[in-house]
């Protein structure tokens, strides 16, 4: 009996464990978001629906291709479309920006199918952009064959892929704005009132420094949801996939991204990393820059470890941007973040029109 008890114990502990990474989820992700490092994976590589989370590619396309200001007409394919709807009318024309919130916050499958249309010029046509673009994102196993994410044979993603979307997504200002407001109203044509848009991402309101970013909802995929919080400088974004508990899982994956791993920066942009001696220059030295944040997350309590790639000297004729060597920063054996050194100035050749060049500025310059 004591056995028994004690195997029912053991798994009930597993369970409980599993659910608080997420695990009740098809498929979950959780990566840091400057450098893509992977925190947490469950069958993130499984190729399934995805529902609306698809809209993050629609708006992606739309703020790449198009201004917010323009103006979008919803055609024939944008009228009377199935689901979530902003109750667009054939020949209403709103702006861009206006559609993307309505898009993103209320999930208008008629503001995709506009935008689609405007973009594109076809649906066909804007779904073969979105599969191109995940594909220059690093996306491998990511088919567009709708813009809103309505049931479709062969529209499928993973949660790694669409993490990854979503980073490139959150990398510009105007999407980061959209999917963090929580409440926003646009016009409405023959009417006089505004439309007025609710956010359905609830982690806006109930979880500390989320900023998005898109729910998802048909029979055939579950409940899905792709979410990004930020906190002391870490910034994560997460997937679930098929997901029962969406919300809950979310701040499960959430709480232990930052319960675990912390971000550590050995050394900021435009900060000097060594000094190089120049043979034949007109300096005796050259600065090597950092050309970014030598930054990444790391288990908390650990600190990383940094390599730096460097010549022992340079030759003259270095310019000032030039790329001279690299700083690699290392967690638990994997080179998490690599940036590249580049000269803080330009050292010319020590020669006598290098010479008189300098005697010539120094002069007209009342030296």
């Amino acid at each position: 009996m004591k056995r028994i008890l004690a195997g029912l114990f053991f798994c009930a502990l597993l369970l409980y464990n599993g659910c608080a990474r997420g695990e009740s989820a098809r498929s979950a992700v959780l990566i840091e978001a400057d450098t893509g490092r992977v925190l947490y994976e469950h069958n993130a590589h499984e190729a399934l629906p995805m529902a609306s989370t698809t809209k993050i590619m629609t708006a992606l396309l739309a703020m790449e291709n198009g201004d917010l200001q323009d103006a979008v007409t919803a055609g024939p394919d944008a009228f009377g479309v199935p689901g979530t709807s902003i109750y667009l009318a054939q020949g209403e024309t709103l702006s861009l920006g206006d559609m993307l919130l309505g898009l993103m916050l209320a999930s208008g499958n008629d503001a995709a199918a506009a935008i689609a249309g405007h973009i594109g010029g076809t649906q066909e046509e804007f779904c073969r952009m979105m599969t191109a673009r995940a594909a220059e994102i690093g996306c491998e196993n990511t088919v567009f064959l709708t813009p809103h994410g309505l049931p479709a044979e062969g529209h499928h993603t993973t949660a790694w892929d669409l993490a990854l979307i979503a980073r490139e997504a959150m990398r510009l200002p105007a999407f980061r704005e959209i999917v963090s407001t929580r409440r926003a109203e646009i016009p409405w044509a023959g009417h006089d009132y505004p439309r007025v848009l609710t956010n359905k991402n609830r982690l806006l309101s109930s979880y500390p420094g989320a900023v998005g970013v898109k729910t998802g909802y048909t029979k055939a995929a579950g409940r899905c949801l792709v979410f990004a919080a930020e906190r002391d400088g870490l910034r994560l974004i997460g997937v679930v996939l098929n997901c029962p508990d969406w919300f809950d899982a979310a701040e499960r994956i959430l709480d232990e991204g930052f319960q675990h791993w912390q971000m550590v920066t050995l050394y900021s942009a435009g900060e000097t990393v060594r000094r190089l001696p120049v043979r034949g220059g007109t300096a005796p030295y050259v600065r090597a820059v950092a050309a970014g944040d030598v930054a990444a997350p790391v288990s908390v309590n650990a600190w990383p470890d940094l390599t730096i790639d460097l010549p022992d000297a340079l030759d003259a004729g270095v310019r000032k941007g030039d790329v001279i060597g690299a700083a690699s920063l290392w967690d638990g054996g994997e080179a998490v973040v690599t940036v590249p050194l580049v000269a803080g100035e330009t050292v010319e050749e020590n020669t006598f029109r290098s010479r008189l060049r300098r005697i010539l500025a120094l002069w007209s310059a009342g030296v």
